[in-house]
């Protein structure tokens, strides 16, 4: 395994600490509302700084783009950036919904180059280098080979910021469940790609993630046999937050759906 991967793990494990030391007193949380429906706690802002910390230590001159604290180290001619995601999932965290998780990613040179993202529940490690396959807990993963929609378990994001459009998603999801075996709205889109990488999802769709919800699971898929595309079928996804994904002909055919509801 990489050694970036190993440090990416201890950081995902130090935060996945934190996380569960905490779970049991969520009542006694400082938490601050960003924006309507979108939560931070003190939780994240720990979690982050364990993170922040381990790689800091490995890697002094590293650039870093974390959900919380923002960028640091971007200076000019800096080839490694690590982006930061400590909790995907804070809502469901803070109702005491099992679905969560830390997730950490590596580009070099612009590239996505290691990925790790950790459910700290299920003590699950789904980790990947670029050229090198993708991993659960070190065993290898694949996406799955079914070939059509029919039967297929979907996962998604259903739109709830202000920010986001409901109104265009809706007839994506309506064209989209036809014929599968259903669609899971599950709350962590860092789990939901690492889902589809292990073959626990045939496929996924969202509009309007942030680069640290789906930067490492994206490298995952990849690594694992999988197709990513924006909505438009464009390779913009990590910059416009609107994904599909799959194998190659889940892929092919949700994005043939969803361009039918434009």
């Amino acid at each position: 395994m990489h050694p970036m991967v190993n440090i990416a793990i201890r950081a995902a494990r130090n935060a996945g600490n934190v996380i569960r030391r905490s779970s049991d007193r969520i009542d006694t949380l400082s938490i601050t509302e960003k924006s309507k429906n979108d939560f931070v706690s003190e939780v994240d802002q720990q979690a982050e700084q364990e993170i922040i910390r381990a790689i800091r230590k490995a890697y002094p001159d590293h650039a870093i783009i974390a959900e919380e604290s923002g960028a640091s180290g971007q200076n000019a001619g800096n080839d490694y950036q690590w982006i930061i995601d400590p909790l995907d999932g804070t809502t469901n965290f803070l109702r005491g919904f099992p679905q969560y998780s830390v997730s950490i990613a590596m580009k070099y040179r612009g590239k996505l180059e290691h990925a790790v993202v950790f459910d700290p529940l299920r003590d699950e490690i789904f980790s990947a280098t670029r050229g090198q396959g993708a991993q659960l807990n070190d065993r290898k993963i694949r996406v799955t080979n079914r070939k059509t929609l029919s039967g297929a378990l979907l996962g998604t994001g259903i739109p709830f910021r202000e920010d986001q459009d409901l109104n265009a998603y809706l007839p994506t999801l309506k064209t989209l469940i036809q014929g599968t075996a259903g669609v899971r709205r599950a709350g962590s889109a860092a789990l939901d790609l690492a889902y589809v990488a292990s073959g626990r999802l045939d496929g996924f769709w969202e509009y309007g993630l942030r680069e640290w919800d789906m930067a490492a699971g994206c490298l995952l898929i990849q690594e694992a046999g999988g197709i990513l595309s924006d909505t438009d079928g464009s390779e913009n996804y990590l910059s416009s937050g609107n994904i599909v994904t799959g194998n190659v002909k889940i892929h092919q055919e949700m994005l043939a759906r969803i361009k039918s509801c434009s």
